[in-house]
């Protein structure tokens, strides 16, 4: 038995900030925003509404689609840079609020690739027999790290989260190789300084993640013994649409095979995957048994890929 994703859920704030909203506030244009992201709009929590409300809106669509009470989760991991608050951690907050009374919960901070961080440990603790059921939640506030007068780095972001449910699979399906790594000495490339605003130096970030991306999600599958032409779906990180152009191009994959979410939410960081994944298994984009690969980097510098052979 391995260990494989159970079921998903995923929330985005009502509010819908559009490219012609920001025209109004920056010195920018639709057509610049959408030429050169692939982001026509993206979701703004309100003021009172923080990453523990997302989550949990989030966790209750995972645990309903996996068919889980929150009572038999053993543990919740949250990828998060926003928290409510430094301490008590937002998987504590969604401990109580679930009522996952016999959880154990901690956060994962590894920015954008938190979700692949959080899903891999999630594995260990599956594959280990430690745990049955393990809730992973990729949640973001970043309107709340946003300087809004930057233009360069306001019109990519967004708030919203995702989550699954891991547990055991049958043989051959869930989690068949991963990938996490790091490189602190690129941190300045991509860091929220004493302002407490997310400062990127955008074209060295591009450079990394065009050569990292498609490399991780080959040394994946190539771990399995199996070749880019056996993916069947590539869920990358939704942070530029020409970076994840670039990867799908590399790796020769159809663009109906790649998962994208960006035009209408943005880069919500952790979350982006994850919301991606679930909004792709509600379309009916992934099927039984296909082989997913889901792909990441963020700030760290991190990365992360996650091969994935659907089912339960």
């Amino acid at each position: 038995m391995g260990a494989g994703i159970l079921g998903v859920g995923h929330y985005a704030p009502e509010h819908v900030v559009t490219n012609k909203d920001l025209e109004k506030i920056v010195d920018t244009t639709d057509e610049w925003i959408a030429s050169r992201t692939g982001i026509e709009e993206r979701r703004i929590a309100k003021e009172d509404e923080d990453s523990s409300d997302m989550a949990f809106y989030a966790a209750e669509n995972a645990l309903k689609d996996a068919n889980i009470d929150a009572k038999d989760i053993d543990l919740i991991l949250v990828a998060t840079v926003t928290p409510d608050t430094p301490f008590p951690s937002v998987s504590c907050m969604l401990q109580d609020r679930l009522g996952a009374e016999h959880a154990a919960a901690m956060d994962v901070s590894a920015a954008c690739t938190g979700f692949v961080y959080g899903l891999v440990t999630a594995q260990q603790f599956i594959e280990a027999k430690t745990y049955k059921h393990v809730l992973v939640v990729g949640v973001d506030k970043l309107s709340k790290i946003t300087d809004w007068s930057d233009r360069n780095t306001c019109v990519l972001l967004g708030d919203g989260a995702g989550a699954a449910v891991v547990g055991e699979v049958s043989e051959g399906k869930g989690i068949l190789s991963s990938e996490l790594g790091s490189n602190g000495s690129r941190g300045s490339d991509l860091f929220q300084d004493k302002k407490n605003h997310l400062v990127m130096n955008g074209r060295e970030v591009f450079k990394f993640a065009v050569r990292q991306m498609p490399e991780s999600s080959v040394k994946v599958v190539e771990k399995i013994g199996l070749n880019k032409e056996d993916v069947d779906y590539l869920i990358p990180h939704q942070a530029n649409i020409r970076i994840m152009e670039a990867a799908r191009e590399r790796l020769g994959i159809a663009e109906d095979k790649m998962a994208e979410t960006i035009r209408k939410y943005g880069n919500n960081s952790s979350a982006s995957i994850p919301i991606a994944l679930s909004e792709s298994v509600k379309q009916g984009k992934i099927k039984d048994n296909d082989l997913i690969v889901l792909v990441g980097f963020g700030g760290g510098l991190t990365w992360g890929a996650a091969a994935i052979r659907w089912g339960k």
